[in-house]
């Protein structure tokens, strides 16, 4: 399978939103990827007031980590992410700007907290939107914020030209699950939305021209082909 051609073919698409019966998605588990992004399942649930997203992979969740390089330019980033069919309205940005996704990261050569904090040494969650783009390796890259122009920004926008959020939403590892809770009354759109899970490189361009950050590996996709096949449960049973 091209991951290039499917990212490119996903960013295309006009997705839908509906309600609908729902639906974890599950995986064979591939003796070829890296245990700690070998995506076994993944699944949203909404869990008093939270809409809890779970990637279960096949073993050691969040133990592998890009090495550092002391230096922005061509820094690595190490991400497990849940593309969604929200909308970039949704989540604080202007409408219709791309694919929304959550994503847990790692980076350890910058930080991109929201005021200003530090969050290199830790595993933490961002909103991104992601556009195709063939110049990148996996063929998405995180949407860039044109010099002097002043888009929609969330609050937590970390003051960074590409379309980021950095919510401090709970989250945590588990030694197979990676988890994050996000408030349903934040984001009512969430109880209905499609998903799909991915694990990912991504990697910040050397020159730091646009595109600042590109999708540089995509190391597995819990649909195997991005179709969004998820559907968001009810209350938690598990």
């Amino acid at each position: 399978m091209n991951m290039r051609t499917t990212w490119a073919a996903v960013a295309g698409a006009v997705l839908m939103t509906a309600p609908a019966l729902a639906k974890d998605i599950k995986s064979a588990p591939n003796k070829a990827v890296n245990a700690s992004f070998d995506i076994v399942e993944s699944r949203i649930t909404t869990d008093k007031g939270d809409v809890v997203f779970t990637t279960k992979v096949r073993d050691a969740a969040g133990k592998e980590k890009p090495a550092a390089t002391d230096k922005f330019e061509g820094s690595a980033v190490y991400a497990y992410v849940w593309p969604t069919s929200l909308n970039s309205g949704d989540i604080g940005f202007a409408r219709d700007q791309g694919i929304v996704a959550l994503a847990v990261t790692f980076h350890p050569d910058f930080d991109d907290a929201a005021y200003g904090g530090k969050n290199r040494t830790v595993w933490h969650p961002h909103w991104v939107v992601l556009a195709k783009d063939q110049s990148c390796g996996g063929g998405l890259k995180v949407q860039d914020i044109p010099a002097a122009t002043k888009p929609k920004v969330p609050d937590t926008w970390p003051n960074v030209p590409i379309l980021i959020d950095s919510p401090e939403y709970p989250m945590s590892f588990s030694k197979d699950e990676v988890e994050v809770r996000v408030p349903l009354s934040k984001i009512g759109a969430l109880s209905t939305a499609s998903f799909d899970s991915v694990t990912a490189g991504l990697k910040v361009n050397a020159n730091l021209h646009a595109p600042l950050l590109c999708v540089s590996d995509v190391f597995k996709v819990g649909s195997g082909d991005l179709s969004l096949p998820g559907k968001v449960a009810g209350p938690q049973s598990r």
